[in-house]
């Protein structure tokens, strides 16, 4: 097996829920549909995979019949991001995609409205509140936005370079820059992403055809599908992988493999939010992930699969990394240690 997958934040697990709890749905029923064990919700940096929370989304939805999983006053019916999709691929620029998308969203949520502006070469997304938030509201707000993003990226058929995203909050987390890949502003007036302005004018390529198997993807194909593998980060991410199992070459080294001086790539890694470590370590961390979910390998011959010559290493590596040690992460998924070979 060649770990490939990102991971999922904990946090962001714990944050989608919190409609069951206002709608008096059963929290432990929906995350076991979804695969994940409700143990992991009290270790606070444990990750799962994208797939569990793409399956999560979908649970939600059907269980709340609410497209925005209870986190907003009144549910958004199931069967409107559909049918908002089927318009949008008749518009002629994705300009005018995301101003007909907004105008259709205002008439079903009433706690936020989403505003696109431009100004000279930059063109602006921001979400309004209409009441004051906490805790579900933002996380409703932050769903939308990343929802936003991948759709106009599917609708041109590429993937729109963000420049930067603000958030209201203060830092919590380095997720958002690794999804966007561009820089985060924390304690802004509101909720937004940037991007430059031409990119409005590109034409919408989809058709009526094309968006019945899009809308079959979704939520999963929003979550993953449009991140940029050209970047930087995912060029390391890359490289670092071919030598997962060995010593993980310098920065320098990296440099010279892309032919890049070490001085540019860190500033080309400051721009997209990203460290050189922090990118080693998330590589490490979710292929072990990966490994200890997916297969029945032994700890020791796991942590030789990620870099580690001594699985205490590992061991504590991988509890500083989660909150829980490598063996009690693998019981949280109902696999035994010790037998080889896939479950």
């Amino acid at each position: 097996m060649t770990p490939t997958h990102h991971t999922v934040a904990i946090q962001q697990v714990r944050m989608i829920l919190q409609g069951t709890r206002q709608r008096g749905v059963d929290e432990a029923s929906v995350l076991a549909r979804a695969g994940i064990t409700p143990a992991l919700l009290e270790s606070p940096l444990a990750r799962v995979s994208q797939q569990q929370y793409a399956l999560l989304i979908r649970v939600l939805r059907r269980a709340l019949r609410d497209e925005l999983w209870g986190l907003t006053s009144r549910p958004v019916r199931p069967g409107s991001f559909g049918q908002c999709m089927k318009q949008l691929v008749r518009c002629a620029t994705l300009g005018e995609a995301l101003r007909s998308g907004f105008a259709f969203y205002d008439l079903l949520i009433d706690d936020f409205v989403a505003r696109l502006s431009v100004r000279g070469e930059l063109a602006q997304i921001q979400f309004v509140l209409r009441r004051e938030s906490d805790e579900r509201l933002d996380y409703a707000i932050k769903a939308f936005m990343l929802f936003t993003f991948g759709a106009a990226s599917w609708l041109v058929a590429r993937r729109v370079p963000v420049l930067g995203v603000d958030y209201t909050a203060a830092q919590f987390g380095t997720d958002t820059s690794r999804v966007y890949q561009a820089p985060i502003r924390y304690g802004q007036p509101h909720v937004g992403l940037s991007f430059e302005a031409h990119w409005l004018d590109l034409p919408v390529v989809q058709t009526v055809q094309s968006v019945r198997e899009f809308l079959a993807g979704a939520p999963a194909n929003l979550i993953v599908k449009y991140r940029d593998t050209s970047s930087l980060t995912d060029r390391i991410r890359r490289l670092l992988r071919r030598r997962l199992g060995e010593e993980l070459p310098s920065l320098e080294e990296v440099g010279d493999a892309l032919a890049v001086t070490p001085q540019t790539l860190r500033r080309r890694l400051r721009e997209e939010g990203r460290g050189f470590q922090q990118i080693k370590d998330e590589l490490r961390r979710d292929a072990a992930i990966e490994f200890l979910t997916n297969t029945r390998l032994p700890l020791l011959d796991i942590a030789n699969e990620v870099g580690f010559s001594e699985a205490s290493t590992f061991h504590r590596a991988f509890k500083n990394w989660t909150g829980v040690a490598p063996g009690e992460y693998r019981h949280s998924h109902g696999h035994a240690e010790g037998s080889q070979g896939q479950p």
